[in-house]
C-alpha cells in the first residue's frame, strides 16, 4: 500500500527512520547512508507525506529538512514533541544558519546537521538517537561515577527540575544552568549526561574560573609536541577527553574574552585546532555550561559575548535556592546525614530541627551538607543539638523580618512559624490544602505543624 507519492522500501523489524525533504539527491543520501547501517527508512518529499507516514508508523529517528514545500521543519519538530515524544527529531539546516539550529532545538529537535551533510557526522547523529534510553529517566547503560547522586526533595520546584532533567536528556541542545553557588547545578549536569545518549562516554567538568588564562587554549584544545617550551608530547584538552560525552563548563562567566572567540568557534565548527597544530580535528561533544553569575547581566557588561550567549543558553535550567524549597529541608537533612554518619547517622534534637527549617540558607544546599558535617564531629551521644549547629543568627533573624527580644531561640522559632502558618490560613479561609501550597510544604507536613503547635481555626 502506498500513501501519494511517498518512496518505501521493504522492512523487516529493524530500527525505522523518517526521512523527510524535498531533494530528490539529499532524500538518497539519507536512504543510502541508513540503509548501510542496517536501518529501514520511510522518505517523504513534503510535510504532508511526513504527517501521514508518522500517522501510520513509529520511528526510532526523524530526519527533516528545515524548508519544506508546503511548511517548514519546525512543524515536523513540534508535531513529534507532542504526539510522538519518544522519537527523537533531527533537523538538517543550510550552512551558516545558526538561527535556524537553535530555533529547532528550543522546539524539541534532538541534534542537527548542516549542509552540506558530514557522513560521519550524520553516522554519529543517528547512532545517538538510537541509543537514546527508551524512557526518560532509564539508566540502561554504563553509568557515570556520579550516578548515585541524585536530587532530593517533593517540592513543585525540585519536581520541575526533575522532569526538565528528563526532557533535556533526550536532545542534543546546549544547555545552561542557572542558579546561585550550592544549588547542584553540576549534579543536574551530571544527570542529563546519565540519562542520555552519551552517557556510556565521559561526562568532563570544567571549573573555568581555576585555570590560569595563559594555559587555557593548550588545556581546552590540547597542544602538539614542541609547541611551546615544557610541551615534550602531544596532549589531548578538555574537548577531546569529553569525546562523544558532555563537556560541562562551571562558572563559565570567568572566561576571558579572548578564550570565549576561541570557545565559539569551537562549538559552532564542532572543530578544534591543538596548538602547534595545523590542521583542525573534529570533535563530538555535547556543551552543558554554568555560572552562579546572572550571564545576561555579564552580556550587557560587555564582559560575555552576547553570541557566545546565545549558542550556550539554547534551553536554561534554573536551580532553586534551598529558601525557595523548605519543604525539602528534612528529607535533605535525612539523606545527608545517612551519608555523613554512615551505618550509624547521627539524630537532630527538635529544637536542631526547627531551626535548620528557619533558616535561610544563603550557601543553598552545600551550606547545609557543611552545617552537619560540622555538627556531627562536634555533637555527642549521636544526638545533634541546636549548639551543635552554629548557625548564623542573622539569617534567622533576616528570615523573620525582627528580632526575638528575650525568647529562647525555640520559643522564636515556633513563634514564627505559628505565625506564618496562621497568615497563610487566614489568605485561604483556613482551607489546609491551598495553604499547603502557599507555604512551599506538603499537606501532611502542615497537618503536622499545625498539630504540634496548637493552631486552632
Amino acid at each position: 500500500m502506498s500513501i501519494g507519492k511517498v518512496e518505501r522500501r521493504p522492512r523487516g523489524a529493524m530500527p525505522r527512520v523518517l526521512i523527510v525533504d524535498d531533494e530528490t539527491d539529499i532524500r538518497e543520501l539519507l536512504d543510502l547512508t541508513v540503509a548501510r547501517m542496517g536501518l529501514s527508512a520511510d522518505c517523504a518529499a513534503n510535510a504532508t507525506e511526513a504527517r501521514q507516514f508518522l500517522g501510520q508508523h513509529r520511528y526510532q529517528l526523524c530526519l527533516t529538512d528545515m524548508r519544506l514545500p508546503d511548511g517548514d521543519g519546525l512543524e515536523i519538530v513540534r508535531l513529534i514533541s507532542e504526539r510522538h515524544g519518544e522519537t527523537p527529531v533531527a533537523v538538517i539546516t543550510a550552512f551558516g544558519s545558526a538561527q535556524n539550529a537553535v530555533a529547532a532545538l528550543k522546539a524539541g529537535a534532538f541534534d542537527y546537521l548542516t549542509k552540506p551533510i558530514s557522513l560521519d557526522h550524520l553516522r554519529s547523529l543517528i547512532n545517538s538517537a538510537l541509543n537514546l534510553p527508551h524512557q526518560p529517566g532509564s539508566t540502561d547503560s554504563k553509568p557515570s561515577a556520579e550516578a548515585g547522586a541524585q536530587l532530593i526533595g517533593q517540592s513543585a520546584a525540585i519536581d520541575h527540575v526533575r522532569r526538565m532533567i528528563d526532557k533535556l536528556a533526550r536532545s542534543q541542545a546546549p544547555v545552561y544552568i542557572s542558579g546561585e553557588s550550592g544549588t547542584g547545578k553540576e549534579l543536574a549536569a551530571r544527570l542529563i549526561h546519565d540519562r542520555s545518549a552519551r552517557r556510556a562516554a565521559p561526562f568532563v567538568p570544567v571549573n573555568c574560573g581555576a585555570i590560569p588564562e595563559n594555559l587555557m587554549e593548550s588545556e581546552f584544545f590540547g597542544y602538539r609536541k614542541g609547541a611551546f617550551t615544557g610541551a615534550d608530547g602531544d596532549r589531548d584538552g578538555f574537548f577531546q577527553a569529553a569525546k562523544g560525552g558532555t563537556l560541562f563548563l562551571d562558572e563559565v562567566a570567568d572566561l576571558p574574552l579572548v578564550m570565549q572567540v576561541k570557545l565559539l568557534r569551537a562549538i559552532q565548527e564542532k572543530k578544534v585546532r591543538k596548538v602547534g597544530s595545523p590542521t583542525e580535528e573534529a570533535v563530538d561533544v555535547r556543551i552543558i555550561s554554568a555560572t552562579h553569575r546572572d550571564l545576561k547581566e555579564c552580556v550587557d557588561a560587555r564582559t560575555f559575548r552576547q553570541d557566545l550567549y546565545y549558542r550556550l543558553n539554547v534551553i536554561e535550567l534554573r536551580m532553586p535556592p534551598l529558601r525557595e524549597r523548605h519543604e525539602d529541608v528534612e528529607p535533605l537533612i535525612v539523606a545527608l546525614l545517612q551519608r555523613i554518619g554512615g551505618s550509624r547517622p547521627p539524630r537532630l534534637d527538635s529544637a536542631a530541627l526547627r531551626a535548620l527549617t528557619a533558616y535561610s540558607f544563603p550557601g543553598n544546599v552545600r551550606e547545609l551538607e557543611n552545617i552537619l558535617e560540622r555538627a556531627t564531629a562536634l555533637c555527642a551521644n549521636d544526638t545533634v543539638s541546636l549548639d551543635d549547629l552554629h548557625l548564623a543568627a542573622d539569617e534567622l533573624v533576616a528570615q523573620s523580618g525582627g528580632g526575638r527580644g528575650g525568647e529562647t531561640l525555640d520559643d522564636y522559632i515556633n513563634r514564627i512559624e505559628k505565625q506564618a502558618i496562621l497568615d497563610a490560613l487566614n489568605k485561604t479561609a483556613f482551607n489546609r490544602t491551598a495553604a499547603a501550597r502557599l507555604l512551599g510544604v506538603s499537606f501532611r507536613s502542615l497537618r503536622y505543624r499545625i498539630e504540634r503547635l496548637g493552631i486552632e481555626e
